[in-house]
């Protein structure tokens, strides 16, 4: 099984930058990519941004030029950096695992952390 754990969300001005981090624990080899999701009140779950095994990303187009992920395999770890924030990217942000476990794909998610900008 593998546990995820996000940290770094809060309260930022408009135009400011945030650095979300996710600990991952567990059957760390089984993981095949992480994501960032968010979900703001009334709509629903997005990813913002993703990274392979490989070392391969993607971003919404709301976050690319914005928002970096970023990985560190020796501690574990998953970013993403968020700057030039806005209100819009207000919403509870959400780490996921996508776990390949032998033929069987899975996913698990973080408990969520919260980002809110103001204007």
């Amino acid at each position: 099984q593998v546990q995820l754990v996000e940290s770094g969300g809060g309260l930022v001005q408009s135009g400011g930058s945030l650095k979300l981090s996710c600990a991952v624990s567990g059957s760390i080899l089984s993981i095949i990519a992480m994501g960032w999701y968010r979900q703001a009140p009334g709509k629903q779950r997005e990813l913002v941004a993703g990274i392979t095994s490989s070392g391969s990303t993607i971003y919404a187009d709301s976050a690319k030029g914005r928002f970096t992920i970023s990985r560190d395999n020796a501690e574990n770890m998953v970013y993403v950096q968020m700057n030039s924030l806005k209100p819009e990217d207000t919403a509870v942000y959400y780490c996921r695992a996508e776990l390949r476990i032998g033929a069987l794909d899975r996913h698990v998610w973080g408990q969520g952390t919260q980002v809110t900008v103001s204007s």
